[in-house]
């Protein structure tokens, strides 16, 4: 496969159902691909909580850095790693696997280009009759990877060496998987077959698993294309208003922020949201100097040409393609909080850099993992549960669908008493 041209950081999860070998496969990814320090290495062998049955080093170890997942052989926590191939530098988020820790794991896949969904080849059930049922963890992680947009999706049918690399049902489990990802409407995956363990397929190709065609996971992640935000319409929140001398007649005035997607330039036609009011670019001013340019993930100031009252948490967006401004918006949630979802209750959300009063006075269904099915007029919404709700805001705000501009799209749900974040939200 040639290398695309899009070779840059490269951010990652892993995700599914609990044991199914997530953190032994980034142990191997760093073990296999020489990113680990002799200390590192040191440290690991010499755990007293070693889970292996024999002498060989447990590499889960690597990343379960608490102390209470050591013990417990879990990970609970998002475990972050950084490694680098030849090709490009890695950021890998290793997600919890228990569904009490579902809020763990969307926080990782919130900023993941890549998601890898292990499905642990030794848990499933080959029935007689053909069926393959699939963890109800597995569903729920691709349900949430498919809702947050993560651009690529690998399946990584893992433990291959407990079914004695059988390609016949390695293909079940990958159609098991097809229906699934077409249920939740993931619009691509890749199947690939290995063993963490075992080495089999992680970074180098395994004689075990001469019937599979494709490359091994790594050289896979090597080649993934990094998508480019900058090529999204300018979504630009207000952090600061910035003047230098208010008392003057030619006082600067400018709007300090972080480019969240698109590019901007000077002269571009550019609307102020909510205001819905149309002014020009005319300056961009960095620590640097004056630039003629700038892209997403760039903090600049702006200046525009027209006197506009503008605050921290309004957006200046590309006039071409302006958010949708309202005070009633649909949206996917994940409840997060042990307290249910009170429909009659205030809550605030955050969008951007503005925080507001709302309420979710309806649900108008709660995604059923089980069956994948949704089911109208839910009347309650508990902790780990994914439902597509109603809001009504006190203000209007400049919004997107999550899937377009995810920019634009996400916010949080948080308690105004308690400051305590209740749930991740993706506007429809």
């Amino acid at each position: 496969m040639s290398t695309t041209h899009n070779q840059g950081l490269l951010r990652f999860i892993t995700a599914g159902s609990v044991d199914d070998g997530k953190s032994t496969l980034i142990g191997r990814l760093l073990y296999d691909s020489k990113s680990i320090f002799v200390d590192q290495l040191s440290s690991v062998s010499k755990s007293k909580h070693n889970r292996t049955t024999d002498n060989s080093v447990d590499l889960s170890l690597l990343t379960d850095g608490l102390e209470a997942e050591r013990e417990q052989g879990i990970t609970i926590d998002v475990a972050y790693r950084y490694f680098a191939t030849p090709s490009r530098k890695y950021i890998i988020a290793d997600t919890p696997g228990h569904e009490q820790y579902t809020r763990n794991m969307v926080t990782g896949a919130s900023t993941a280009h890549a998601a890898i969904v292990l499905v642990d080849a030794g848990k499933i059930d080959f029935d007689t009759d053909g069926q393959v049922t699939l963890l109800t963890q597995t569903k729920r992680h691709t349900a949430l990877v498919a809702m947050l947009g993560v651009k690529h999706v690998i399946v990584a049918v893992n433990k291959m060496d407990l079914i004695n690399y059988d390609e016949a049902k390695y293909n079940r489990i990958i159609e098991a998987y097809a229906a699934l990802a077409k249920r939740v409407d993931l619009a691509h995956h890749t199947a690939i077959p290995l063993s963490a363990l075992k080495g089999d397929n992680v970074v180098h190709a395994s004689a075990e698993l001469s019937w599979y065609t494709g490359e091994p996971l790594l050289t896979l992640l090597d080649n993934l294309e990094v998508p480019d935000e900058s090529e999204h319409p300018l979504r630009f929140p207000v952090q600061q208003v910035v003047r230098h001398d208010g008392n003057k007649i030619d006082d600067f005035r400018g709007y300090a922020g972080r480019i969240e997607s698109g590019t901007v330039r000077v002269g571009d036609a550019v609307t102020i949201q909510p205001q819905n009011r149309e002014t020009t670019i005319t300056g961009i001013h960095t620590y640097d100097g004056e630039r003629a340019d700038a892209y997403a993930g760039l903090s600049v100031t702006l200046s525009i040409a027209d006197d506009i009252d503008i605050s921290r948490g309004d957006w200046i967006n590309i006039a071409a393609a302006p958010a949708d401004v309202s005070k009633n918006r649909a949206a996917d949630i994940c409840w997060f909080s042990d307290e249910s979802l009170n429909t009659a209750r205030k809550y605030l959300i955050k969008h951007g850099t503005r925080t507001i009063a709302a309420k979710i006075p309806s649900i108008d269904y709660k995604l059923d993992i089980h069956e994948l099915e949704d089911h109208k007029a839910a009347s309650d919404l508990h902790m780990n549960e994914i439902a597509r709700v109603g809001l009504q805001l006190q203000h209007a705000l400049p919004t997107d669908a999550y899937r377009d501009v995810k920019a634009g799209g996400a916010f949080i749900v948080i308690d105004e008493a308690t400051n305590q974040t209740l749930a991740a939200g993706m506007f429809a």
